[in-house]
């Protein structure tokens, strides 16, 4: 702390690890009302689920890398980090299988994605996946949890969990039936209204309550 009391922010400007090092990442698309309310859509029957490689995973403070050519949007979302191996789940025990929550940006290369084929790296390029800077383990995953997002400092997204279409359980429950979650798997719950896309220099902030920001600048493809 400095000596006034303000926070030194030093976790701002380095450039950190990731909190974890998952072997896959499942992302959900169309899991907010106010994201689809914006669009006008109605909501899924059941999740719309989609993965994410590990390439695209990094930390706090970490470029994010721009393929050339390609329009790319951020998206704020809360990661569900996993802490105990799962598989079919129930919306009853789902709980004692989650490790804690993280910060994370679903960047999204939307002319790659826009082609109907090429979800597999529209959405897993390469820094496509920041995470972090923390997991915060000690959280009341039933109260609702805030998310935010910031775009060159200017505030875009500002939503709840308490949004979301398909619940943390849920989704968890949805997704076990078919694949078995590791330890340091990450489930990314969806986005609330405002996601916008991102140019060379912009610097995209997310914040999750209780968890701290993740910052990262975007950078060209070299």
């Amino acid at each position: 702390m400095a000596s006034d009391g303000r926070s030194l922010g030093v976790l701002e400007h380095l450039r950190l690890a990731p909190p974890c090092f998952p072997s896959k990442v499942l992302g959900v698309g169309k899991n907010y009302h106010s994201t689809l309310g914006d669009r006008g859509e109605a909501p899924p029957l059941e999740p719309w689920v989609f993965l994410k490689t590990p390439n695209a995973v990094v930390g706090s403070g970490a470029p994010v890398v721009l393929p050339a050519g390609q329009r790319v949007k951020f998206e704020a979302e809360i990661g569900l980090v996993i802490g105990r191996r799962a598989t079919r789940l129930t919306e009853v025990d789902w709980r004692d299988h989650v490790l804690g929550i993280t910060a994370a940006n679903d960047l999204t290369a939307l002319d790659w994605r826009a082609s109907g084929e090429q979800w597999w790296r529209s959405k897993s390029s390469d820094t496509f996946c920041p995470l972090g800077p923390t997991i915060l383990e000690d959280v009341d995953l039933d109260a609702p949890i805030g998310v935010r997002a910031w775009l060159d400092g200017t505030l875009l997204q500002d939503g709840t969990s308490d949004d979301m279409i398909f619940g943390f359980g849920e989704l968890l429950s949805f997704i076990t039936r078919s694949v078995t979650l590791e330890p340091g798997d990450v489930v990314l719950t969806g986005s609330p209204s405002g996601a916008a896309p991102i140019a060379v220099g912009s610097t995209v902030e997310i914040e999750v309550d209780g968890v701290g920001r993740l910052r990262n600048q975007a950078e060209a493809e070299a």
